[in-house]
């Protein structure tokens, strides 16, 4: 198979990290290839954010993020941060809108985000080969890389190919299997941004509720978030119960608080004495759905009955499950669904000023590949444009 090799940096992975390096290296000067196995570019961030794009969030700190090294990703996202992407956002008048949280989407898709991102490419002269099933990696800058469209080699190699998560798209270990072949050691990968399954009598309880969304705050150790909370067939699932899947142990429990800023016992206890003859599932139905409210009454043993005639004790033992519910998942929907992968190249091989690994210059690892995995809301793909953008200045 012939060699290609008019250029400076080759990158494999054309999604969002892969993409923003590319640009930054080639508008440098660099003679830059990004080689992808997909025949289209940017294919998780077309199915982000419901086709919309959370691109990034205005209040990103290291605090969302979740790493062996917590440190880790601070100099990146200083160096390049929400600011600076939404410069280049504007730039080429993409339309945008704010979301809770700071959350903030396309108007019109997620196409225009790789839009933008092969326009930026374009300009600077990088080339992108689709359809290109990479085989062997060898070398040490220069590095070669052996592909169903033919074998490249350059100086500095960037690998983008992201985690494990959503393999119907393509993603793969590769990254990590890499790193490895390099001395690179790899923090076990787990998928994060997922959703939560159950077992026994909880998962009956909750087949019952499945459609169900209601405000609740949710707790493990030290972490908790108050989002919205989505009873399924399968478990849990929701924007609090994705964000809390990240920190969560296997075998360990989380707990629920389906009442948050309330006093639930002491609402109980008033209510009683307002409405005696009210059956207890009426009154948890003032704040809660009415099928939920009667699932809850009926895990208390207090289905059916007058709250005016329910111990305090039984109330009380009630206001701890609308409080302060624990729940053991079994586990969690794995890959399939996982919006991020934990884990991944440890960072303690790889510079924060350069994203290259530390023992071999020329090898660079940027995005999802890397441990370091954000919190739901955009916090990713800025992951993704600072640690590329840095890899893009650096190669």
């Amino acid at each position: 198979m012939s060699l290609s090799s008019p250029f400076d940096v080759i990158v494999i992975g054309a999604g969002a990290a892969g993409l923003m390096c590319a640009a930054i290296a080639s508008a440098r000067g660099r003679r830059v290839v990004v080689l992808d196995h997909n025949d289209q570019p940017g294919r998780k961030i077309l199915v982000s954010g419901g086709g919309k794009c959370n691109f990034t969030n205005r209040a990103v700190t290291p605090a969302q993020y979740l790493s062996a090294n917590p440190h880790y990703a601070t100099s990146a996202l200083k160096r390049y941060g929400p600011a600076d992407f939404l410069d280049l956002i504007k730039r080429h008048r993409i339309a945008f809108h704010e979301r809770e949280h700071g959350q903030l989407f396309c108007d019109n898709s997620a196409g225009d985000i790789v839009a933008m991102l092969l326009s930026e490419c374009g300009a600077g002269g990088a080339e992108i080969v689709l359809e290109a099933k990479v085989g062997a990696v060898t070398g040490d800058g220069p590095f070669r890389v052996a592909t169903s469209r033919g074998t490249y080699e350059a100086a500095a190699l960037v690998v983008a190919t992201g985690g494990l998560s959503l393999p119907k798209i393509g993603a793969s270990g590769f990254a990590h299997a890499l790193a490895g072949r390099y001395g690179l050691s790899v923090v076990a990968p787990r998928p994060g941004l997922v959703p939560l399954t159950f077992t026994g009598a909880d998962l009956a309880l909750m087949r019952d509720l499945a459609g169900i969304a209601v405000p609740a705050e949710i707790r493990f150790g030290k972490a908790r978030f108050r989002e919205a909370l989505l009873f399924t067939h399968r478990g849990l699932s929701g924007p609090a119960v994705l964000q809390i899947s990240s920190y969560w142990l296997t075998g360990q429990s989380i707990m629920v608080d389906l009442l948050p800023g309330q006093d639930a016992a002491a609402r109980l206890l008033e209510r009683k004495g307002q409405r005696p003859n009210a059956q207890v599932e009426t009154i948890v139905g003032e704040l809660l759905p009415a099928r939920l409210a009667r699932a809850l009454a009926e895990r208390a043993g207090l289905l059916g009955r007058p709250i005016g005639q329910s111990t305090n004790a039984a109330l009380a033992g009630l206001a701890r499950l609308l409080s302060e519910w624990p729940l053991v998942p079994a586990g969690s929907e794995g890959y399939r669904t996982a919006e991020v992968t934990l884990g991944g190249v440890d960072t303690a091989h790889l510079s924060s000023k350069t994203m290259a690994a530390k023992s071999h210059p020329g090898l660079s690892f940027v995005g999802e590949a890397v441990d370091v995995a954000g919190w739901l809301g955009g916090y990713n793909f800025q992951w993704a444009w600072s640690s590329g953008w840095v890899a893009g200045m650096s190669v």
